[in-house]
């Protein structure tokens, strides 16, 4: 698959997941800023692809990145995070979001796994509770150790 045609508008995205559970297809779902890409990234995105058929990845807007991470960040732009994603051989589709959560892509995608990083309490994970009433599964997965988009910047800021 090119690298463009993975990368979809949320109500177009929403069409092409319907047309895939209509196949019987497994949609596992996660999100996040991926700001600076980094080996913890890709093993998360690869681990969170084994858990079903197809991977969808919503990531953070700018806006919604810096509301998150400060006024510093995102140190990439949204259009490069969403084509570096894109670029994963584990990930098939995505998409942008501009909330701080990505409840309501969540809610409009109906995702059959919601994956989220093991630092999270599964509780605690924005919309749990939606995918469970349903019968959707959420899961954690474990990061890797000490690699981090903040543990990156320091370590070039120390250098430079």
């Amino acid at each position: 698959m090119k690298l463009a045609s993975k990368i979809k508008t949320q109500a177009r995205l929403k069409k092409i997941i319907l047309k895939l559970k209509a196949k019987k297809k497994k949609i596992v779902f996660t999100n996040g800023c991926f700001d600076l890409l980094h080996f913890g990234h890709v093993k998360y995105l690869e681990e969170a692809k084994s858990k079903g058929d197809i991977l969808v990845v919503a990531v953070n807007s700018d806006s919604s990145t810096m509301r998150i991470k400060g006024k510093k960040r995102p140190l990439t732009p949204q259009a490069d995070r969403l084509r570096i994603i894109a670029g994963l051989e584990s990930v098939d589709y995505v998409t942008l979001f501009n909330e701080t959560t990505p409840l309501k892509v969540i809610k409009k995608f109906k995702p059959d796994i919601l994956i989220k990083g093991a630092d999270w309490n599964k509780k605690k994970i924005v919309g749990n509770d939606f995918v469970a009433s349903y019968g959707g599964k959420v899961a954690t997965i474990k990061l890797a150790k000490g690699r981090s988009t903040t543990n990156l910047i320091k370590k070039i800021a120390a250098k430079f």
